[in-house]
């Protein structure tokens, strides 16, 4: 056998191999890492889609939840361990969109050491405002904002996030001057706007659901394109007067580089298939999570355009955060 025949071979036999263990994934347990705190909505998508994998791969599917600066200690573990798709992580916006554009420098580099594998679920963020303020409609509230002068301050749940980053977007389409003030979490932030101190917050519509069954705050469009089934009178900024206006807080797999690209697809399949199931659509529905799906490649190209999109508006506002 001459060595171009040897090489082929080898070749053929590695594929062969690389195949039968593609096919025989997973013979051993597979830990999802968590990059947020127990009872998050990270975390509920994560068992939620455990509940169903675990049956699907006959195999124990091991929930670990690691919070902490961002998201980035997680999503670093994911990056860092074994190229063999036995290890998880439900990445979202931050540690891998914003982040690349946004940190003075991270542990891991999202694109060279982290494979996207399917989105899990998106979310529109909601604009709220105080239930005393004069704007019942979003081109009101853009009027009266804009008579506020440097009286006009919003809220965010945090330096760099979807709901900062949002508001941000919206700032620089309407024309709105602001001043941000960043709270740790959504909590804080909505009470900030019940109680008048700051006059505005996006963020995720069921951590205000308090708030607004309170009659503390009054919510005047959603950042979806399309109006959401569950707030079916509640318009998008897009039909309110600014056309293509979209912004999601956003999750999906990702796995360590370097990972069988059969194993990506063997996971890829699968979660669609759950996510495909009208129980699993419902439950998240309900959370006011929107199920994903999708390829491998599809996945890859959201998050490339999300990070050409918002790696501007932060650089356009100069977010810098040492890490």
């Amino acid at each position: 056998m001459n060595n171009r025949s040897k090489l082929a071979a080898c070749l053929l036999a590695g594929a062969m191999s690389v195949g039968a263990s593609a096919q025989e994934w997973p013979t051993k347990p597979v830990r999802v890492i968590v990059p947020a705190p127990p009872g998050s909505s990270l975390d509920l998508i994560a068992r939620t889609l455990a509940d169903r994998l675990r049956t699907m791969w006959k195999q124990p599917i091991v929930i670990e939840t690691r919070p902490g600066a961002g998201g980035l200690i997680g999503m670093d573990a994911v990056a860092k361990a074994p190229h063999d798709g036995y290890t998880l992580g439900i990445g979202f916006n931050g540690p891998i969109a914003f982040g690349p554009h946004m940190y003075s420098r991270m542990p891991y580099a999202p694109v060279r050491d982290l494979v996207p594998i399917v989105l899990t679920t998106s979310q529109p963020n909601v604009l709220a405002v105080q239930a005393g303020n004069p704007a019942n409609t979003l081109p009101e509230f853009v009027a009266w904002a804009k008579k506020q002068g440097n009286q006009f301050s919003y809220a965010s749940v945090g330096a760099g996030s979807s709901s900062h980053l949002t508001m941000e977007l919206f700032r620089s389409t309407a024309g709105v001057d602001a001043v941000h003030v960043p709270y740790a979490g959504s909590p804080p932030a909505g009470l900030s706007v019940a109680a008048g101190d700051t006059q505005a917050l996006f963020t995720v519509a069921p951590a205000l659901l308090p708030l607004i069954q309170g009659k503390r705050i009054k919510l005047l469009a959603i950042t979806s394109l399309t109006r959401s089934e569950l707030m079916k009178d509640l318009p998008t900024v897009a039909e309110s007067g600014y056309p293509d206006f979209e912004a999601l807080a956003w999750n999906g797999l990702f796995t360590a580089s370097g990972t069988p690209p059969e194993v990506v697809r063997r996971i890829n399949a699968d979660v669609n298939a759950v996510l495909r199931e009208p129980a699993v659509r419902e439950l998240l529905a309900q959370q006011g999570l929107v199920a994903g799906g999708g390829s491998v490649d599809e996945f890859r190209s959201f998050i490339d355009s999300e990070g050409r999109k918002w790696g501007a508006i932060i650089r356009k506002i100069g977010i810098r955060i040492d890490q």
